[in-house]
C-alpha cells in the first residue's frame, strides 16, 4: 500500500510538473533545433536530460520517488520519439502517395493526349498507306480503308485511294481493275493507253488532268519526262468486293505475273494456238517488274498521239482527260483560288456522282469554315503545308453524354497538321476550315463522292448562311440585334481570307470603335 501511495504521489507530481513544464520543452525543442543545425549536441537527447535533472531537483521526493520520476521521463521519451516516428513515417508515406499520384496523373494525361491523338479517324498519313508493288523505278501505293480507322466513314467505305509514283522515262504495266476509277495528274507530264475492243486510245497526260478508267479497262502509263517523277492519284471505286479492288496483269510475264498463269497449259494452249513450251518462254521473258524503264525513243513513240485539243473540244472523245485548270476558278482572291469540276459538263464523271477540286490557298491565309450538304470530301495534300480544323458531334457525344447525360449536342474539334501525301476525310455535314503556313502555299485535292445536288455553305464571307438567315430568326438564335451579327459575320472577301497570323484584334477594334463614335 505505501509502495502504491509512493506511485500515485509520484506520478501525480509528474503529471503536474509536466503540465508546467510545456513552455520550457518548447524552448528546449528550439534550442535542440538550432543546436543540431550548428552541430551542437551529445549522445542524449537534451529534453530528457533536464527532464531528469528537474527530478532531482525536487527536495521532496525520496531517492525512489526521483528514480520513479527519472522512469517516467525515460518513458514520456520514448513516447515521444514513437509518436515522432510515427509523424516522420506518415509524412514520408503521404509523400510517396502524392508523388505516386502525381505520376499516375501525368501518365493519364499523355496517355489521353496520345489516344486523342491516335483516335483522330479522319486523318491518314504515311503509315496507313500499303505498297502493293515497289522497284527502283516506281511504286503504286493504297490507303487503307477508310473504315479501318473508324465505323464513322462507312459512308465511304467502297472508295479507295492510290497513289502512282514513277520516275523519269518510265513505263507502267498494262493492267485492268474489278473497279471504276478516276485518275488525277499531280506532278508530271504521261501518255495514258486504255484498250478498247479492237484499238487502243492514247492521250497524253498533264498536271491537272483528270481522266476516267473504266472497270475492265486495260490501261498503261509512260512517264514523258526524263528528270521529273510522275506522280498520279487514283480514286477506285471497286464494283466486284466492296471496299477492295485488284490489279490483274495479263500481257506481262513473271514480274508482274500475267494472271493467264492461272489457266491449265490444255486450256492455253487450245486458247492460243501455241504449244506449252512456246506459251512458257512468252511469259517468263517480263522480269523487270511492274515499272521499269524505258528508252527516250520508246517514250516518243507511245506518246504520239492522234488529233489535237483537249476534250470537249476537237481531237479527244468525251472519254478523253479534262483539265481542271483549263477552267476559270470558280472562287479567286489575293488569298486564295479554288477550281472545279461540275457533274453537268464533265458526263464521264457523271454517273460516278463525282466532284474534283482543287484549291491552291495563300501562304498565311485559310478558307471560311464551310461544310457539304451532302458530298464527303477525300482530301489529298499535293504541296505545301499548313493545317485543317473540323468539328464532329459523333466522336464526343458518345463519351461526354455517358458523363454528362447532356441532352444537347457535344462537339469535339480535330485539328491536323497538312503536308504532302497527308490524307484528310470530312463527312457530310462537318464544318471545317483549312489554312496554308506562313511560309507556303498549300495545295489540296479533294474527291467529293456522294455529289449530286451538293452545295456548299459558309459561315463568314461575302456570302454566308448566317447573313442570309432572316432579321427575327437571327436576334432569336444569337439573342442579339440582328445588324450587329451581321457585322461580325458579314465581310468583303469571298471563301478565302487572311488566316490567323495575319489577323490584328487592335485594328479590328479601332474600326469598330471609330463606327460607333461616328454614328
Amino acid at each position: 500500500m505505501e509502495w502504491m501511495r509512493h506511485n500515485s504521489f509520484v506520478d501525480g507530481d509528474l503529471f503536474l510538473w509536466v503540465s508546467f513544464s510545456i513552455p520550457l520543452y518548447i524552448f528546449y525543442l528550439k534550442y535542440i533545433k538550432c543546436a543540431t543545425l550548428l552541430g551542437a549536441g551529445g549522445e542524449e537527447d537534451p529534453e530528457l536530460t533536464t527532464c531528469k535533472h528537474q527530478c532531482k531537483l525536487q527536495q521532496q521526493y525520496s531517492k525512489s520517488e526521483k528514480q520513479a520520476c527519472m522512469q517516467s521521463c525515460d518513458k514520456y521519451h520514448e513516447m515521444k520519439k514513437e509518436r515522432e516516428r510515427e509523424i516522420e513515417e506518415e509524412i514520408r508515406r503521404r509523400k510517396e502517395r502524392e508523388m505516386e499520384e502525381e505520376k499516375e496523373k501525368q501518365k493519364h494525361h499523355g496517355e489521353e493526349e496520345e489516344e486523342e491523338e491516335e483516335e483522330n479517324p479522319f486523318l491518314f498519313e504515311d503509315d496507313d498507306f500499303e505498297t502493293r508493288f515497289e522497284t527502283e523505278d516506281g511504286r503504286v501505293r493504297v490507303l487503307d480503308k477508310f473504315t479501318k480507322n473508324s465505323k464513322l466513314l462507312r459512308g465511304i467505305e467502297n472508295f479507295r485511294l492510290a497513289i502512282l509514283e514513277a520516275k523519269g522515262h518510265t513505263f507502267v504495266a498494262p493492267c485492268h481493275f474489278d473497279s471504276e476509277a478516276v485518275f488525277f495528274v499531280v506532278k508530271g507530264r504521261a501518255t495514258i493507253g486504255m484498250v478498247r475492243e479492237d484499238k487502243t486510245d492514247r492521250f497524253n497526260l498533264e498536271e491537272g488532268d483528270i481522266i476516267r478508267v473504266p472497270s475492265g479497262t486495260p490501261v498503261y502509263v509512260v512517264n514523258r519526262e526524263d528528270n521529273q517523277k510522275l506522280f498520279i492519284a487514283k480514286l477506285h471505286m471497286p464494283l466486284a468486293i466492296p471496299g477492295d479492288f485488284e490489279a490483274f496483269y495479263g500481257p506481262g510475264g513473271r514480274d508482274p505475273e500475267s494472271f493467264l498463269t492461272g489457266f491449265s497449259w490444255e486450256v492455253l494452249e487450245a486458247a492460243l494456238k501455241s504449244p506449252k513450251e512456246k506459251l512458257e518462254r512468252l511469259l517468263k521473258q517480263q522480269e523487270k517488274g511492274g515499272i521499269f524503264k524505258i528508252s527516250r525513243e520508246h517514250v516518243q513513240s507511245l506518246s504520239k498521239v492522234k488529233g489535237g485539243g483537249i476534250w470537249p473540244f476537237k481531237g479527244q472523245s468525251s472519254s478523253g482527260p479534262f483539265n481542271i485548270f483549263k477552267k476559270s476558278p470558280i472562287i479567286s482572291n489575293q488569298y486564295g483560288r479554288l477550281f472545279e469540276t461540275n457533274l453537268d459538263d464533265d458526263s464521264h464523271l457523271k454517273d460516278l456522282n463525282l466532284i474534283l477540286s482543287f484549291a491552291n490557298i495563300t501562304n498565311g491565309s485559310m478558307t471560311v469554315p464551310f461544310y457539304m450538304t451532302r458530298a464527303t470530301k477525300i482530301i489529298l495534300v499535293t504541296g505545301g503545308k499548313g493545317y485543317i480544323e473540323m468539328v464532329c458531334p459523333h466522336v464526343s457525344s458518345s463519351s461526354s453524354r455517358s458523363h454528362s447525360q447532356k441532352s444537347s449536342p457535344s462537339y469535339h474539334g480535330f485539328r491536323a497538321s497538312l503536308k504532302p501525301g497527308v490524307v484528310f476525310v470530312v463527312p457530310t455535314g462537318h464544318p471545317f476550315l483549312i489554312g496554308a503556313s506562313n511560309k507556303n502555299n498549300l495545295q489540296v485535292l479533294c474527291f467529293e463522292v456522294h455529289a449530286q445536288g451538293n452545295r456548299m455553305l459558309t459561315f463568314a464571307g461575302k456570302r454566308n448562311i448566317v447573313k442570309a438567315l432572316n432579321g427575327e430568326a437571327k436576334e432569336l438564335a444569337f439573342n442579339y440585334p440582328a445588324d450587329k451579327v451581321d457585322e461580325i459575320f458579314s465581310r468583303d472577301e469571298d471563301f478565302f481570307i487572311p488566316g490567323p497570323e495575319n489577323y490584328d484584334p487592335e485594328e479590328e477594334e479601332e474600326e469598330y470603335y471609330g463606327h460607333t463614335y461616328s454614328a
